[in-house]
């Protein structure tokens, strides 16, 4: 077994490697590594080796890619498992380093260090200028309660911070555990003295800081951002800052890294600003070190793969009686979780026909992978959602169903604080088409861009999203209605839903003017991508 060291890499994962009977490590450097690929079985990298196609052709003994830290963006994913390479990862290594650092940057805002500091050599002693406030019983609000947020909470509770946190997609047991309190985003912005991003950058993350946002913050907010750059709206927080609405503003992270000479908020009063060093520490670049080793080690000797980013590779009998099946569980899943609402719980699928009989591990992971890829940044597949499902506190459930049936279907059912969510389909020449949607029959293709409606069954509805879609310029491509049998009250309208396929993303805007219609009751939008 050949292990092929890259980039330095911490001695106690080197000695991992070397302590293997009958391996041979080969520490090498971004220079020199690429003269012994044609002989490794393993290749550990950080960041500064970028693995592309034409690196992994010439490695044809390559059997895993192992990226000593969170992000994998070096690594041609497709390529890798186009040739049948795992490559894995190690996130939350640096959690507690970029928590502390949060902690760090929230302190400086607290007692004005980094102006202390300057005025101070400056020759200057202007006590009374740098009068500070306490983190004592502050309200500190927190959006995204991963590992790293969940190390934020651990040290702001020791300076006695009263703490609110925003995760739709973290349990409220995970919560009380953890001793904070979940909110809605309005109830966070309106309460909290101090905001710290920990969330992916997603298309629904993305500039969540804006006008809009700063507009519903109380006055004298500060805010911490070591997650990504793409999370605030700079110009948003300039002006902020320039009104007063926000105190203090403590970045670690840009949508440009590093900001172009000129940066408007260099100038911005209230700033603090570190080079993207929340993570680098010598003890998180341990961690990540050791338990990469670890990880390769455990993979080639026993074949268990942790924290895998991509899909293994499927023989082609698998693929041949299960690939279609798993593009339709992961549909149905990324479906489900975006028409729901609320924290999750649970996951169940059930599963109908012939498909009861079989060995349905992969299926449950592929629907598991289609919930989890509306709230995380990392690449969710067959491999780790499972995984990623139970860090939650999911529960996950399957259930066999052998009734009479001509086509075999799958339904998930996402169980949150608010409700049962459920979805059901087939596979359709080869395509995942939905079937149902909490009980009510429909049918339309599980792919491109689907919104669903759900609406009182009465005269109106059909032209008034004709109008709104087309006022907006946005083409039909497919229109599928389906109501329920019976009223769920009596007196009552029946319940209807309808599924529009359209050319282009509906904007919120634009889902807001179809909820406008008093009769229109729900409109969101699943935008399908490959797996």
């Amino acid at each position: 077994m050949n292990i092929l060291i890259a980039e330095p890499l911490a001695p106690a994962g080197i000695g991992l490697f070397q302590s293997q009977p009958g391996w041979n490590t080969i520490v090498s450097n971004p220079k020199e590594y690429s003269r012994h690929l044609a002989d490794a079985d393993a290749l550990l990298v950080r960041s500064a080796v970028q693995v592309g196609k034409e690196v992994i052709a010439q490695a044809p003994n390559l059997r895993i890619i192992g990226r000593a830290g969170v992000g994998v963006d070096n690594v041609d994913l497709d390529a890798a498992t186009e040739a049948g390479v795992l490559v894995m990862n190690t996130p939350g290594g640096n959690a507690v380093s970029v928590a502390e650092h949060t902690l760090a940057l929230m302190l400086a805002m607290a007692r004005h260090i980094p102006r202390a500091d300057q005025s101070t050599r400056g020759g200057k002693w202007e006590k009374k200028k740098f009068m500070g406030h306490e983190l004592r019983h502050k309200v500190l609000g927190i959006i995204g309660l991963g590992s790293i947020g969940q190390e934020v909470v651990k040290r702001a509770r020791a300076f006695e911070m009263t703490i609110l946190a925003h995760d739709p997609y973290v349990t409220s047991k995970l919560a009380q555990d953890a001793g904070v309190e979940l909110a809605e985003l309005p109830r966070l912005y309106a309460r909290s003295d101090y905001i710290s991003l920990h969330v992916a950058a997603t298309p629904e993350t993305q500039g969540m800081l804006s006008h809009e946002a700063f507009r519903q913050m109380k006055t004298g907010v500060r805010i911490v951002n070591c997650a990504r750059g793409e999370l605030v709206d700079e110009a948003a927080l300039q002006q902020a800052l320039a009104s007063g609405k926000v105190a203090g503003a403590a970045l670690d992270v840009y949508s440009t890294e590093p900001p172009p000479p000129g940066y408007p908020l260099w100038n911005a009063d209230g700033m603090v600003a570190t080079p993207h060093i929340g993570g680098s520490t010598e003890e998180a670049q341990e961690i990540v070190g050791v338990r990469i080793a670890e990880q390769v080690v455990e993979y080639l000797k026993t074949g268990v793969a942790i924290n895998a980013v991509n899909m293994p590779k499927m023989t082609r009998e698998q693929y041949r009686a299960l690939g279609p099946y798993v593009t339709l569980a992961e549909r149905l899943g990324t479906f489900a979780a975006h028409i729901a609402s609320g924290n999750p719980g649970t996951v169940r699928l059930v599963y109908f026909g012939k498909l009861a009989d079989s060995n349905t591990n992969l299926l449950r992971s592929a629907g598991l992978a289609g919930v989890l890829s509306r709230s995380t940044s990392e690449r969710v597949n067959l491999v780790n959602a499972m995984q990623i499902a139970e860090s939650r506190g999911w529960n996950v459930a399957e259930r066999h169903e052998k009734r009479a049936t001509h086509t075999d279907t799958i339904r998930i059912e996402l169980e949150t604080d608010k409700g049962i969510t459920s979805a059901e389909g087939a596979v359709v020449f080869d395509k995942p088409r939905l079937l149902q949607v909490d009980g009510i029959q429909c049918e339309a293709a599980l792919a491109g861009i689907l919104t669903l409606m759900k609406n009182q069954d009465v005269p109106g509805v059909i032209g008034h999203v004709g109008t709104v879609l087309g006022r907006n310029r946005i083409n039909i491509a497919n229109f599928s209605l389906g109501r329920r049998d019976a009223s769920l009250r009596p007196d009552e309208p029946l319940e209807a839903l309808a599924l529009v396929t359209t050319d282009e993303v509906v904007p919120e805007p634009v889902l807001a003017q179809l909820r406008e219609n008093p009769a229109v009751r729900f409109a969101r939008s699943v935008e399908f991508h490959e797996m």
